[in-house]
């Protein structure tokens, strides 16, 4: 992790750079709901482990050599909405319907890509 955190799950990394942008993002986007849900319902520590997750995929991605230039910032930019969504006192209420969204599209993508049937 660039910032020096321990490693939730330490074979992420190595599986996460086989992965294309899609799928890191709906598993990003996976930890992202996580994260929403169990702050609405007050369950501080699964919102704390889901915010961790999310936070350490987010890194993981973002710091995947492939993803340079203009990819790498929305990244970044996405990360930065799902901190200000818990964190900054002036997170617009639509936030969380905005990440949500954002990231089901890649859900559906990634799920399109892996399912033949789709």
């Amino acid at each position: 992790m660039p910032d020096g955190r321990a490693v939730i799950h330490a074979d992420s990394a190595e599986r996460w750079t086989r992965m294309t942008l899609v799928e890191q993002l709906a598993n990003v986007g996976s930890e992202v709901e996580r994260a929403i849900r169990a702050h609405g319902a007050g369950n501080r520590a699964r919102w704390e482990h889901a915010q961790a997750r999310a936070l350490e995929l987010f890194d993981l991605t973002a710091t995947d050599s492939r993803w340079r230039g203009a990819r790498r910032r929305e990244i970044l930019r996405a990360r930065e909405e799902f901190c200000r969504l818990f964190h900054a006192p002036d997170a617009p209420s639509a936030s969380a319907t905005g990440l949500r969204r954002y990231f089901l599209a890649f859900a559906v993508a990634a799920r399109r890509r892996v399912d033949p049937t789709g």
